[in-house]
């Protein structure tokens, strides 16, 4: 089964991390100041510090503003192609 991404903002990173990789056991795949990934049981999980549901409505990735709450598929670029093609 293809990855699925999702994207949220959390509150607090520092109990974000303790939760999903402490007691739930997921390892942590990529980090910034601002937000961390999760392998998600096979599935990314990407936590930006912020106020969920709040005014921000992004979060920041390589200093690019990235919508939020967000999710996504995960396709190689021959899938991608045709998928796009179609639409």
């Amino acid at each position: 089964m293809p990855a699925f991404p999702l994207s949220l903002h959390v509150s607090d990173l520092a109990a974000t991390r303790d939760f999903y990789g402490r007691v739930l056991g997921c390892t942590e795949a990529a980090c910034a100041p601002d937000w961390v990934d999760f392998d998600f049981f096979g599935h990314q999980l990407s936590l930006h510090r912020g106020a969920p549901g709040g005014d921000s409505g992004a979060g920041t990735v390589d200093g690019q503003a990235v919508p939020m709450p967000h999710f996504g598929v995960v396709m190689a670029m021959p899938e991608w192609r045709a998928l796009a093609e179609r639409l």
